[in-house]
């Protein structure tokens, strides 16, 4: 099964691995790959150029925030109430089900998601937990209600919000929908295997997070949110700690009354390796 939404994959300066389309390749989804103009030479001599969205602007020295509101708005004119936006950095995806981490090679875990966040009236962005955040040996339900959501994302498209800053955007723009009662949903069931930033050339990784980029991280965040992000150091580098402790008031409203029951496994099977 294909997922019903737009995905998107913001790059720069990483046509040399696009971990996040091979994955998709692999899969058999459809993407948009979203550049800047400067690079489509690069990019169109591996990636098929009907994948590729240009920009109209390029190197505006604010991370990825233009891009991420251009294909906002890109999917909006579209006529979609829902967008993926994903980072360029994923290696690969995931379903986590009885203990058992597994690659899908179908798009059903992006279809799956969409419809159970579509379940629910007030569930403004949902996504993809890392698959490093999931341990299988642990006991970790189907999703976490009313948290960050990172790098793999599903946005409604008709929230009166714009990605903004240079730094932890995500978890901004989270935030922002939790203060006025909407939800999200971060899907443990299923995961995106996102190499860590740092690790890996372009993006943003020369631009904003070198030297004391993690501190004016953190810091950022918390200027933005003074009243629930302190700024913490552990594991020798500076972070941001959110408290969302006070969006446990903010519950999920159903759509209608359907009782779902039974198992739906979206044509998802267990193939032998």
């Amino acid at each position: 099964m294909k997922p019903r939404y737009p995905i998107y994959i913001i790059s720069k300066g990483r046509w040399h691995s696009r971990l996040t389309s091979k994955a998709l390749d692999k899969m058999g989804v459809d993407y948009k790959l979203v550049i800047e103009p400067q690079e489509y030479e690069e990019y169109s001599k591996v990636v098929d150029p009907s994948k590729i969205l240009t920009l109209p602007f390029s190197n505006l020295g604010q991370g990825s925030i233009p891009a991420r509101n251009w294909v906002w708005e890109h999917s909006v004119k579209l006529g979609f109430k829902r967008h993926w936006i994903l980072d360029d950095n994923i290696e690969d995806f995931n379903r986590l089900n009885q203990n058992m981490k597994l690659r899908v090679r179908t798009g059903s875990t992006f279809a799956a998601a969409e419809d159970f966040t579509e379940r629910y009236s007030n569930v403004a962005i949902s996504g993809f937990n890392y698959y490093s955040f999931c341990k299988s040996t642990d006991r970790i339900p189907p999703y976490y209600l009313n948290t960050r959501i990172y790098s793999c994302i599903l946005i409604r498209n008709d929230i009166p919000y714009k990605w903004r800053g240079l730094y932890n955007e995500d978890t901004d723009l989270s935030i922002r929908v939790l203060k006025d009662g909407l939800c999200t949903i971060l899907f443990n069931a299923f995961l995106c295997g996102k190499v860590t930033t740092l690790r890996m050339k372009g993006g943003n990784t020369d631009v904003l997070y070198q030297d004391d980029g993690r501190k004016k991280m953190a810091e950022s965040l918390k200027k933005q949110h003074p009243d629930i992000v302190d700024v913490v150091w552990k594991f020798n580098r500076w972070h941001h700690k959110v408290d969302y402790r006070g969006f446990k008031k903010n519950k999920l409203i159903r759509v209608n009354d359907t009782v779902y029951s039974g198992v739906n496994n979206y044509k998802m099977y267990v193939a032998e390796s």
